[in-house]
């Protein structure tokens, strides 16, 4: 018995040294990150704001699950299927007095009472009701099925339908004699007609009996008429979508997009090589950038006169405006000032004020020059000006979608006019324009309280790489602060906003959730506790943040890894964050978690590593945000190069033994760094990497690059492909063949060019079943123990 009880406290003891890591290696950090532990995710407050649902995975089974605290007993308890299956949605439309919520569940719509919880089900059909709301009286319910509007009363008023689309479009009137084609109209068939004409008018020439019949049938179809229903206009479609259909809180209105997709869309294919049936297989995908985009038209339909009409964009200031990059093609700008065209546009909206004499549009120039508020008059479909926000390059930042109604004459909305994201109103019946928060910071997230007399809103005021929650009255003010926690804080307001639940992390602590009081300055209290024992018992850096100056004068910030011991090749490498437009820099969690343990790992192994915010990444403004317009690989490469320079002349790292990865715009940046900057860089792996951005996609690459047939000299700029004969270093690339966001067929026009070039100094590593993010740790495993190989026989020799 005395021997079993050794073995099992030996067994017990190897057990807690297995959960000790003292040593990082890539099998290790490269595992499944259930081995890290599960934050929790996805928080929400019920309708009622008694409790806080989140998912969670604290004993690592296969799945996350389901929890919920209150925020007075806060340990988490998990919550069944079937109590999940009576939830109602997340999602939905509040009354004025938010007690009432309507939503679609199961493509049927309910009501809830959110006092009692009481929930009624109000359609049970076969039919999907989708996109519920209340009419501007409260007193029916505003649904789409089968892509038209109805209401239906919520004390019993029975189901009116309020649109009739129509794809019969009445065809064009063909000129007298023609037919479509061009060609004459069959003789024989106009002779014919003629003929019956004539002996159609002999008969009533001849016979009372015919002439009393005609009578009879005229007096007949008018008192018929009398008795019929009045038809519910026909709206057409001529073949189009219809997006969006609203009513106006009166009812008078009808508003509604239509939009017309392009016709035989080109669009890559992505072929699956590792399937279960054995046989190759094509993932149909995406287009690439320059392609035919849908085209939309906004339309109005005015019950009340039965017309219907588009709503005017002739008269937007600067609608015919070029945008400035085309003076760079003098002979496109010659066409252009000829044709005098106005820009397309889409129209988001319209907000309708609460008492429903207001409405706003905000409208979208697709060149991507220019956003406009405007005031919508309903019964011309004419648009007033209230704002106009215009960017050379493209308008954009983190509250570009946060706008909408303070009062009955006040709009709120979000812009960079400032050069930095911050909060305006606007009073819609004089154009007065208000700025309410300012300073060189950022207003992340933004929300109105239901009384409307306070925003909250999430922002970086004292750091960039620090956000709190904050709020301020809707009449402007100092900025008061409700949390305090030095990291990234991500809030969800409850119901009746008495309460914060706060999605916290540090830079070296995964996120956890916290609740705190709505008060400034009130204790948080943590209530998830989600890291492992092993991943704790490592002791993770938290790296200074450090800034230096780059070529242009700016601040660049950056984490700074500095090892304990020094390698004596003094070896370096910089990472460089992907998304392009993302802040990695921050006292916050990284999404690139396993880049963050990779580093500390090279710095374990004797390596300086650098990871910065270069220019184009998100937290610094406007201008920083958009210094890579039509030149990526320009100010964000030479900042990678000033950095290196830094860490040479500030930390003495060896210039000849300096590396770099990244992946997606990171290992775009990387190749960029590799064929223009050979000198600086020794060695360098590119991750799932854009090689040409012709072969990107539209949404995100036409904002920055605009189109390749429009212009060229921002593309050839741009795309590592071009510049392939530079490269002298050694260069590792890493991609998945079944990638749907950057396609393997771009890094395999690489390889072919670096073939053609016969450079020799390269490798690609290809992994059949992955996708962009990757998925298996065999592959993460895989990829990074070839790039620390690459770094190990480049830098330290």
């Amino acid at each position: 018995m005395k021997k079993l009880f050794t073995l099992l406290l030996l067994a017990a003891s190897t057990g807690a040294i297995a959960q000790k890591l003292d040593t990082l290696t890539i099998e290790k950090i490269m595992r499944d990150p259930k081995w890290i532990g599960v934050s929790p995710s996805n928080i929400r407050w019920s309708d009622d704001g008694k409790h806080i649902y989140f998912n969670w995975n604290p004993n690592n089974t296969e799945r996350d699950e389901l929890f919920a605290i209150t925020p007075t007993d806060t340990k988490p308890a998990k919550v069944g299927i079937d109590e999940q299956k009576a939830f109602p949605s997340g999602y939905g439309a509040m009354n004025k007095a938010h007690s009432l919520k309507l939503y679609e569940k199961n493509g049927d719509i309910y009501l809830e009472e959110l006092k009692t919880g009481k929930i009624q089900q109000l359609t049970n059909t076969v039919e999907r009701e989708a996109n519920p709301a209340f009419s501007g009286d409260e007193s029916k319910v505003i649904y789409t099925t089968g892509g038209n509007l109805f209401s239906m009363g919520l004390n019993g008023g029975g189901i009116t339908q309020l649109t009739n689309f129509s794809n019969n479009a009445a065809a064009p009137a063909q000129p007298a004699g023609r037919r479509r084609g061009g060609r004459a109209a069959n003789t024989d068939q106009a002779a014919g007609n003629q003929q019956e004409s004539w002996l159609k008018a002999e008969q009533l020439e001849l016979f009372d009996i015919i002439k009393l019949q005609a009578r009879d049938k005229k007096l007949d179809s008018i008192e018929q008429k009398e008795f019929e229903p009045k038809k519910l206009k026909e709206l057409s479609t001529d073949g189009r979508s219809v997006s969006s259909p609203e009513v106006s809180p009166d009812g008078r209105y009808i508003t509604y997009r239509l939009v017309k997709y392009p016709d035989n869309e080109k669009r890559t294919i992505v072929p699956d090589y590792v399937t279960a049936s054995g046989f190759t297989e094509d993932i149909q995908n995406r287009e690439k950038v320059g392609g035919p985009q849908a085209v939309s038209e906004f339309y109005i339909f005015d019950t009340q006169r039965d017309s219907v009409y588009k709503i005017n964009t002739s008269n937007i200031p600067g609608i015919k405006d070029l945008p400035d990059y085309v003076k760079d093609y003098p002979k496109e700008l010659e066409r252009r000032t000829k044709l005098n065209a106005d820009r397309q546009v889409s129209i988001r909206g319209p907000y309708w004020s609460e008492d429903g004499k207001n409405a706003v549009v905000v409208i979208r120039a697709e060149d991507n020059k220019d956003r406009w508020i405007m005031k919508l008059d309903p019964e011309t479909g004419n648009l007033g000006p209230l704002d106009r926000e215009h960017n050379d390059a493209w308008v954009g930042g983190p509250g570009a979608y946060n706008d909408g109604w303070v009062d009955a004459n006040h709009f709120y909305f979000e812009s960079e006019a400032s050069g930095y994201a911050h909060i305006y109103t606007v009073d819609v019946t004089n154009g007065t324009e208000k700025q309410l928060t300012s300073g060189k910071w950022e207003v992340q997230t933004l929300q109105l309280s239901g009384d409307k007399k306070t925003f909250y809103f999430t922002a970086n005021t004292e750091h960039p790489g620090i956000t709190n929650f904050y709020k301020i009255p809707v009449s402007g003010g100092e900025p008061v602060k409700i949390t305090t926690m030095k990291g990234l804080s991500e809030v969800t307001l409850s119901p009746d906003e008495k309460w914060l639940a706060i999605r916290y992390s540090y830079t070296n602590k995964p996120w956890e959730l916290y609740v705190q009081p709505n008060k400034p300055g009130a204790t948080a209290v943590q209530v998830t506790h989600s890291t492992t024992a092993e991943f704790t018992s490592y002791p993770w850096r938290d790296p200074e943040i450090i800034t230096f100056k780059n070529r242009y004068g700016s601040d660049v910030y950056a984490h700074l890894y500095l090892p304990k011991h020094p390698d004596a090749a003094k070896p370096a490498v910089i990472f460089v964050h992907g998304a392009g437009y993302l802040q990695n820099v921050a006292y916050g969690w990284s999404y690139y978690f396993r880049e963050y343990m990779f580093n500390n790992m090279l710095a374990d192994n004797g390596y300086t590593v650098l990871d910065m915010d270069y220019s184009g990444s998100a937290g610094y403004g406007r201008d920083w945000r958009t210094a890579i317009y039509r030149h990526m690989g320009g100010k964000d490469l030479s900042d990678q190069v000033d950095g290196a320079k830094m860490l040479v002349d500030k930390y003495g790292v060896n210039p000849k033994h300096i590396g770099l990865y990244g992946g997606s715009y990171g290992g775009f940046m990387t190749l960029m760094a590799m064929f223009t900057a050979p000198d600086v860089f020794t060695s360098g792996a590119a991750i799932r990497s854009v090689t040409d951005w012709a072969h990107y996609n539209h949404g995100y690459t036409d904002e920055i690059l605009n189109e390749p047939y429009n212009d060229e000299k921002a593309y050839r700029l741009s795309s590592p492909i071009y510049f392939a004969d530079g490269l002298k270093g050694n260069l590792l690339m890493l991609h998945g063949m079944i990638d749907q966001n950057v396609n393997y067929q771009d890094i395999v026009r690489l390889e072919q060019k670096l073939i053609e070039l016969h450079k020799d100094n390269w490798e690609l590593a290809s992994y059949p079943i992955e996708d962009h993010a990757f998925e298996q740790a065999s592959s993460w495993t895989d990829e990074y123990k070839r790039i620390f190989k690459l770094f190990e026989t480049t830098l330290r020799r």
